[in-house]
């Protein structure tokens, strides 16, 4: 699969809280940085990462932009409450070595109604 390509069928496993189909896309070593927390390394820490936030709220992420550059796949989403963001996917040989994402998480908190957690993956 091209990036673009796994970036959709990432989207498509986060919309339907999916957590295998969305680890069946990452390397086994990968990292997964989304900047409101440290950057977590390998399958196990990633499955926790959905685990708990599909745990805590319904997210949906609507496409609003998705580029491809060489190995790069950099999606600009949406969600239908008014939450923005960024990610890019770095992808070898058809899977996700390693992503970042943007967003404000204290927007994603008000938004779901939830308060703010000390630590951000206690559930």
């Amino acid at each position: 699969m091209t990036p673009k390509q796994v970036v959709e069928k990432w989207v498509d496993c986060f919309n339907n809280a999916d957590v295998d189909g969305l680890c069946s896309l990452y390397h086994e070593n990968a990292t997964n940085h989304q900047v409101v927390t440290e950057p977590l390394v390998g399958l196990d820490a990633i499955r926790k990462l959905f685990t708990v936030e599909f745990g805590r709220a319904e997210m949906v992420c609507q496409i609003e932009m998705l580029h491809e550059s060489g190995d790069w796949a950099i999606l600009e989403w949406s969600d239908p409450l008014g939450l923005r963001g960024c990610g890019f996917f770095h992808v070898v040989d058809g899977k996700i070595l390693f992503q970042r994402g943007y967003f404000d998480q204290l927007s994603f908190f008000k938004i779901q109604g939830l308060g703010s957690p000390e630590n951000y993956l206690d559930n």
